[in-house]
């Protein structure tokens, strides 16, 4: 998400503004109000947050471990200085109170942006605002039942870790006498109350997290978390909880008929609508036949920049836009949306569209500490696990890409790509949790860096998260900055895309000019003390990588660099075939380059090889669809931020150690 989007130029006389649910679910919260009562007393002055876990679990006869696991999926036991999550969960429970959540411009609908991003088609601009959200359900208010249970105010619930985690407690044990069940000492006696506690209204989505508390109690954990505590759970590998349990919390099967999901999930089928409407206008996806027709070569990573209720409102709007998957913060519970086969439009770049498989997450870009949840990340990580090994996708950044990461396809698009899911999404979390993460491969001499920053310790400054040019809350950070010279006072590495003029990169939390995100590979230009030099973007960028907390790590591998005798070479945003490969009846589009150039004896990091492809799709009319395949072939490379593509024709590729 961003503050705003420039439309990519369209034909005259094509575009046409079209109604839909357009504008907003807000992360806004009004807590309740606390009057004329008196401050409940201090119940846990023990010493750190391991003491504040140990003095719940003996109060409410709740099994240490238990607590300390559920916390651990709710938040990794961080406590956001009291910040609401974008649930509206507070403190190391997450427990939630967002009763008058409401909308704020939500992603994609800012009601100027294409995200279908095919000029052969007008676009589709979003103009009026979603119905209100529906009732919250009780997943979003268990703070207050928490107050309730304890007797403690609900802003000592919000605020203080020590209350929140008795919150939390009393939860449990209240789940846990309502299920008929004795409050035990044994923690494998606790599955029922565990699910329960998910808030889940569907079986398998309560089972899913039960069972992934139930893991981390097995496998063990300790961590210093965001306060600087240290926190461990022992590790008891032999746990086998009695998941019978979970048959009288009477919750619903959930609707999984026709989705594409692993079963290690919960996933419901909610689909977007194909429907035409108007003078030929159709939406809101198109429908297609990959992968027979044409591999699926990416995931994009996407945030929804709004709540649950209002974003499934969005896209059952044909007139909308679409993607193929959004997952819900709470609990990691899946929507499908929109079959691998069909064509969502979510990227703002067609041809990435017709090549990937896109997923939004339940969250908010600029406000660090509404954090995303670990049972969302761990959900997510099955998800993508499950459709990267079915669609032959490798696990790396150059395939699962930001929707930050996805060029624009021209030139004037540029300035108006999306920046989700911005600089506070756990790269390196993320690809530990898909069972591929981040490491050093090569030694001092491998040519290559994968930037690998310290999330916790890494605190770049940036400014915009509440208001213009305000500086962000200090926070954790997936992304380093970059400077025309190996100090910090130089000024930043420009980006002639997004400012065309030539103006100076700023540390917005929008502003991707001069940031590189874990797990990015680039080739070394150059090293001078504690700084290193990646070739970005046509220029030598500076990053700060010292020893003792290093924020890149050696590696290995292709790379492309200019045919001998070539000053430069272009750079595209889109793969699409040469003119002569485009059947009668099948409009030529341009292969315009962008207004980048990568200079001779410029290093780029290969991503892939691939065939110039064009899928034409403007007509409702499905016997019109056409899968267009050219001779020339392109690869994509790792430019700046975001990847882009050169002609093979264009480039050498060669080892990054030569």
């Amino acid at each position: 998400m961003r503050g705003s989007a420039t439309v990519p130029h369209l034909t005259a006389g094509r575009r046409r503004a079209l109604t839909a649910a357009g504008a907003v679910v807000s992360a806004a919260l009004l807590l309740p109000a606390l009057t004329g009562a008196a401050p409940a007393p201090e119940r846990h002055p023990s010493a750190g947050l391991q003491g504040a876990f140990a003095a719940a679990a003996a109060e409410y006869h709740v099994p240490q471990s238990v607590l300390l696991g559920v916390s651990y999926l709710q938040s990794r036991w961080d406590a956001h200085a009291g910040a609401p999550s974008v649930t509206g969960g507070y403190g190391p429970m997450h427990l939630t109170d967002a009763r008058t959540a409401l909308a704020e411009t939500p992603h994609h609908s800012e009601g100027t942006e294409d995200a279908r991003g095919d000029q052969a088609r007008a676009a589709l601009l979003p103009t009026t605002k979603i119905p209100e959200n529906s009732r919250l359900p009780a997943r979003l208010k268990t703070l207050t039942k928490a107050a309730a249970l304890t007797g403690i105010p609900a802003e000592r619930l919000r605020t203080d870790p020590a209350a929140n985690i008795a919150g939390g407690a009393a939860l449990l044990a209240d789940a846990q006498k309502r299920l008929g069940a004795p409050l035990t000492a044994d923690p494998a006696e606790w599955y029922g109350a565990v699910a329960t506690f998910s808030g889940a209204d569907d079986r398998a989505t309560a089972a899913t997290y039960a069972d992934d508390v139930f893991q981390v109690m097995r496998e063990g954990e300790r961590r210093t978390t965001d306060k600087g505590d240290r926190v461990a759970l022992t590790a008891q590998p032999g746990l086998a909880p009695d998941t019978a349990q979970l048959k009288r919390a009477g919750l619903r099967a959930a609707g999984a008929a026709g989705t594409e999901c692993p079963k290690s999930v919960s996933c419901e089928w909610i689909p977007a609508p194909y429907e035409e409407f108007g003078d030929g206008d159709f939406g809101n996806h198109d429908l297609g036949n990959r992968p027979a027709s044409q591999r699926i070569k990416y995931i994009v990573i996407h945030d929804t920049e709004g709540g649950w209720d209002g974003v499934l409102n969005l896209i059952k709007d044909p007139t909308y836009v679409s993607w193929n998957y959004t997952l819900r913060s709470t609990d990691g519970h899946i929507a499908q949306h929109v079959k691998a086969k069909d064509v969502a439009w979510h990227a703002g770049n067609w041809d990435i569209n017709a090549r990937s498989i896109g997923l939004e997450h339940e969250g908010f870009l600029v406000a660090p500490d509404t954090w995303y949840t670990e049972a969302m990340y761990r959900s997510s990580a099955r998800l993508v696990k499950y459709l990267a090994a079915k669609n032959d996708i490798p696990l790396d950044r150059q395939h699962i890409l930001g929707h930050e990461n996805v060029p624009g396809p021209t030139t004037s698009s540029i300035p108006g790509m999306h920046t989700d899911p911005g600089p506070y999404w756990d790269w390196r979390h993320y690809f530990e949790l898909l069972g591929k993460p981040f490491h050093t491969t090569a030694g001092p001499g491998g040519g290559l860096v994968t930037i690998l920053p310290d999330y916790a310790k890494n605190r770049p400054e940036y400014t915009g998260c509440t208001a213009s040019g305000e500086v962000c809350a200090s926070h954790g950070s997936s992304e380093v900055r970059l400077y025309s010279a190996p100090d910090d006072t130089s000024p930043l590495i420009k980006d002639i895309g997004l400012r065309p003029g030539g103006e100076d990169s700023t540390i917005d939390v929008n502003d991707v000019a001069s940031r590189v995100s874990t797990g990015q590979q680039y080739a070394v230009a150059d090293r001078a003390g504690d700084w290193t030099a990646i070739w970005y973007l046509g220029q030598k960028a500076w990053f700060k990588n010292p020893t003792k907390q290093s924020t890149a790590v050696h590696a290995s591998g292709l790379v492309v660099t200019p045919k001998s005798g070539r000053a430069d070479i272009p750079v595209y945003g889109r793969a699409y075939p040469e003119k002569e490969a485009y059947p009668a009846g099948v409009p030529v589009q341009s292969v315009s380059p962008l207004s980048y150039r990568l200079p001779a004896g410029q290093k780029y990091v290969v991503g892939d090889e691939l065939a110039g492809e064009y899928y034409y799709s403007v007509t409702f009319d499905l016997d019109s669809h056409k899968v267009v395949t050219g001779q020339d072939r392109y690869y994509e490379i790792q430019f700046g931020h975001r990847v882009a593509f050169v002609r093979a024709a264009d480039v050498d590729v060669v080892p990054s150690a030569s």
